[in-house]
């Protein structure tokens, strides 16, 4: 069953705010195998001009998809997230992700497509911090694969 259409452009509540904290970065850095001493060390971050370690680029992923949770589990959207595989990611930020931001995220449907039988659909979750300021924008492309014949 095609995803509903009319469903681009529907932005869902913001999340509750994810409190990012150094060891959840130094984890996510050993994680991926990323050594910069800006991700673990705060005196190396500080000497590149941030308050405190930041997190490697990709790290807001989890927060983000966990967003997108949202729209996945949405009923009336039709998706069938045993059929879902990732499909993209992209990030844009304006500056990095900090240890101490409370980062929440606004999940909206950008795009709903279907080909040869798999829908498309396309979520970007934009995060900003405690104060309200743009963070990150994230987009997510999911591809719910179509059933196999019998």
């Amino acid at each position: 069953m095609a995803l509903d259409q009319s469903f681009v452009g529907r932005t869902y509540p913001p999340t509750e705010p994810y409190e990012v904290g150094r060891e959840k970065i130094r984890e996510f850095a050993e994680a991926v195998g990323d050594p910069h001493p800006a991700y673990t060390d705060a005196e190396a971050a500080k000497a590149l001009g941030h308050p405190d370690v930041i997190a490697p680029p990709t790290f807001v992923f989890a927060i983000t998809f966990k967003a997108a949770g949202q729209v996945i589990t949405d009923p009336r959207l039709g998706l069938d997230y045993s059929r879902v595989v990732h499909g993209d990611q992209k990030f844009a930020y304006v500056r990095p992700v900090r240890a101490g931001d409370r980062l929440t995220v606004t999940s909206t449907i950008e795009s709903v497509k279907s080909m040869a039988g798999n829908d498309i659909l396309d979520i970007r979750g934009e995060v900003h911090d405690e104060a309200g300021e743009h963070v990150v924008t994230a987009w997510t492309k999911l591809v719910a694969r179509a059933a196999e014949e019998a």
